[in-house]
């Protein structure tokens, strides 16, 4: 009796576990995400409240990746430059510029003009 009900408890566990599994988007190369990416929000869970950004990332054809962030209290803006490229499916992407950290980001919703992607602490939410 107690071993079923182990195995009804540890089914219903890896049922549920299975279920919030987020369902990734393999990139065969970079053509879907080469371009210029307004990042509108970024959060640690997708069904927590994110905090809205006015950043913007462009993919470049030659593996650099600009990253723009924009400071309005300052009426600033700078471009980091850093490099990526599409390995096993997922970005993987500098974590900074003269540095060889890497970070891997998991595409988990693409289209024409939305696109989520799951870094290893936040998720970053863009559009077009």
């Amino acid at each position: 009796m107690k071993k079923t009900i182990k195995l009804v408890l540890l089914a219903t566990a890896f049922t549920a576990f299975t279920a919030n599994a987020e369902e990734i988007i393999k990139l065969e190369d970079n053509s879907k995400i080469l371009g210029k990416w307004n990042m509108t929000m970024e959060t640690p869970a997708l069904h927590k409240k994110g905090k809205k950004v006015e950043n913007s990332w462009e993919f470049r054809n030659n593996g650099v990746l600009a990253a723009i962030s924009r400071d309005p209290r300052l009426d600033a803006q700078k471009e980091v430059k850093v490099k990526y490229s599409i390995e096993d499916g997922m970005i993987k992407k500098q974590l900074q510029p003269g540095r060889e950290k890497y970070e891997t980001c998991k595409v988990i919703k693409l289209d024409e003009k939305d696109m989520t992607l799951h870094c290893k602490f936040n998720y970053y939410i863009f559009n077009r």
